[in-house]
């Protein structure tokens, strides 16, 4: 044997210190490779939507209905059904509910704890007594532990089940110990949950999603290019800053950046109603606002809107690569007659009142902006809060993933009209397709990590801004954003943002089993799972493209975009059985679902079902296990072989 080996199976040997040791490991390793695959948890483009996500979550895409429905089918009454399922998606707030109109809650507690522990033992199935233990919560660990193991219809155990639970209502502790076994069932119900970017602008409770990922016990995030906006304002990129603050002004959630991450606006309040006093700004009023605010939160998004379009000047200029200088518009502007000239055409411009830009000289911040910015960025760098979340985002996120033979990526591969893999320059070296977005990868990390190289770092920066919005940035995917022309100019022609050939080559399947080679996964298995451009099927657009090859699961949790897409939302389940991507119509208020036991409105459609019922040991995972499992037969023939002593206590 190698010295090598031997070295590492030493090494092993104080895990498994004896044959015993090492076969029960093999036998136990073993038994984990034929339990059920777990089921994986998809969702995309929240967009701050924190309610409708929430839900979401707890209802798991209605997979703990299905269980429900699953466990007691007609033996039950769809309304105790209902209510059961609202037990588990918001415990506190229902049993709070109950109490006001039930007059014997030792009755309603026992039979709820009751069904509870037959919903938590169904969804526990799947896996391991010792993965169940550890998802326990430590007041109720025994208890749940009992319960789960014993049928209560048991004659030997029927009195012992029924003495806990009646102790458990007596002792007062029935509603903690149904949020406690309600919680598990919502963990073990979701092994995996996948976000597939923009979790960030928009909607108003961005902060609140992130605080409850990074409680949740196992999730990856892919990054969209919403969030690669906040995550650049958070590494101090000027350009990033005054564009996350200018889509807050635009959608009324200032509130984020003030009262939740600490940004001071002030300094930008001030200038605002200074320099726009006879101005009402009107195609700055933002999209949702009160009418005592309106004028004020227009100003500021004009004030930051005209400081964002001076601030690109210099990124532009200094990454001619980045072929971005169509953003650069301030200098056609004719400010005498309130026109402008955008490729050899003249059109009105909507408004001319430009108090802060000399004409002669239109890139140039005043000293009063230039200390804004100043402010702002050091707002941004030293928020608390923000670099938490923002930490988070690089410890979970990445611009891809593969996981279990599946493709998940935010935007797009940047293709031309061929299908051909763009090439892009970066840092002298002609990038495309997976190579591409590793290095992106990289250099995201660099960006907001390295603290001493001040050149690399504003490079870096500076590729996470084109992130944002650059034509060949796999995580926006069109020709531009045009952000000054949808402001400025009536024309509609001018507003075009052409979207990368990718989504008009995405319904074919050569060119998805073309990807799915360039990334290494299996084209007879494998899935991509896409968000980024709303799925409008309203209009008849379907989610599922290339013949099941890969799924669109942006349906709109965003609310701007449920106008369009006739939806609020899709996500995609991926359990031992198969795919199955799940609508959703908006969903309304908690305290009727509450009350009403209501759910939102879902219809389900399978993608793919398999013949087979999936095992961890068709997984990523097994993957892993089975190595595990080699190196212990491997550590299993040194005792025998007498090469390794067993240590003996």
């Amino acid at each position: 044997m190698e010295e090598n080996k031997l070295k590492f199976l030493r090494l092993l040997s104080n895990s498994f210190p004896t044959i015993a040791s090492t076969t029960s490991e093999i036998i136990n390793l073993k038994a984990i490779m034929n339990l059920p695959k777990g089921t994986e948890h998809f969702l995309t483009d929240i967009h701050g939507e924190y309610k409708a996500f929430n839900h979401v979550l707890r209802n798991g895409s209605g997979v703990i209905k299905d269980k429900i429905q699953e466990i007691y089918g007609d033996t039950l009454e769809e309304g105790f059904k209902r209510q059961l399922a609202t037990v588990i998606y918001y415990p506190e707030e229902k049993i709070t509910f109950v109490q006001e109109q039930e007059t014997d809650m030792s009755s309603w507690y026992r039979v709820t704890i009751i069904r509870l522990i037959e919903v938590c033992r169904v969804v526990s199935s799947k896996y391991t007594d010792s993965k169940v233990r550890k998802a326990l919560p430590p007041e109720f660990e025994y208890i749940i532990q009992e319960l789960l193991h014993e049928k209560y219809y048991s004659e030997d155990k029927k009195d012992y089940v029924r003495k806990i639970i009646e102790t458990i209502i007596e002792l007062d502790r029935a509603k903690e110990f149904i949020v406690a076994i309600s919680e598990l069932i919502q963990r073990l119900t979701i092994d995996v949950l996948h976000i597939v970017g923009d979790i960030y602008d928009r909607g108003p409770h961005p902060h609140l999603i992130m605080d409850k990922l990074m409680k949740h016990h196992n999730v990856d995030i892919q990054w969209g290019n919403h969030d690669m906006l906040w995550m650049t304002a958070a590494a101090g990129q000027e350009c990033s800053i005054a564009n996350v603050i200018r889509i807050c002004s635009r959608y009324s959630n200032t509130d984020i950046l003030e009262d939740i991450y600490g940004i001071n606006l002030l300094p930008l309040a001030k200038f605002a109603m200074k320099k726009y006093y006879n101005d009402e700004c009107l195609l700055f009023i933002p999209k949702e606002t009160s009418d005592e605010d309106i004028v004020m939160m227009a100003r500021m998004h004009k004030a930051i809107s005209i400081i964002q379009f001076k601030l690109e000047y210099n990124l532009i200029k200094r990454n001619p690569k980045f072929k971005m200088e169509d953003r650069l518009l301030l200098d056609k502007i004719n400010y005498d007659n309130g026109t402008i000239k955008i490729d050899g055409k003249e059109y009105k411009m909507l408004d001319n009142n430009f108090p802060t830009i000399d004409p002669n000289d239109p890139y140039k911040l005043t000293d009063e902006e230039r200390d804004i910015v100043k402010k702002l960025k050091h707002s941004f760098t030293h928020s608390e809060k923000l670099q938490k979340h923002i930490k988070f985002l690089f410890a979970k996120g990445s611009m891809f993933l593969k996981y279990n033979s599946n493709l998940l990526y935010h935007g797009c591969i940047p293709v031309d009209e061929k299908g051909e893999f763009i090439k892009v320059d970066l840092f002298g070296k002609e990038l495309s397709g997976k190579a591409y977005l590793e290095e992106l990868d990289r250099i995201c990390r660099e960006g907001y990590f390295n603290k001493t190289d001040k050149e690399m770092k504003q490079q870096c920066t500076d590729i996470m801004f084109y992130l944002w919005l650059g034509k060949d940035s796999p995580l926006f995917g069109k020709s531009a954003m045009k952000t000054f022309e949808r402001y400025f100019i009536a024309e509609e022609e001018t507003h075009k943002e052409i979207k990368n050939p990718y989504y008009s080559l995405y319904e074919n399947k050569h060119f998805i089993e073309k990807i799915f080679n360039e990334f290494d996964i299996d084209v007879n298995i494998s899935h991509i799972i896409n968000g980024h451009v709303p799925v409008k099927e309203r209009r008849g657009e379907s989610p599922i493209k290339a013949e099941g090859r890969l799924i669109v699961i942006d349906g709109g949790f965003s609310k701007p975009y449920q106008r369009e897409t006739g939806l609020a939302g899709y996500t995609l389940i991926y359990n031992s059985y198969g795919l199955k991507i799940v609508s959703h119509q908006p969903f309304k208020d908690v305290s009727r679902a509450i009350a009403e036991c209501l759910d939102i409105h879902s219809s389900t459609r399978i993608v793919k079902r398999v013949l087979e019922r999936k095992k961890v040991k068709d997984t990523d995972i097994g993957e892993k296990i089975q190595v595990q499992i080699n190196d212990l037969y491997e550590l299993l023939r040194a005792y025998r072989k007498g090469m390794i002593k067993e240590k003996h206590s």
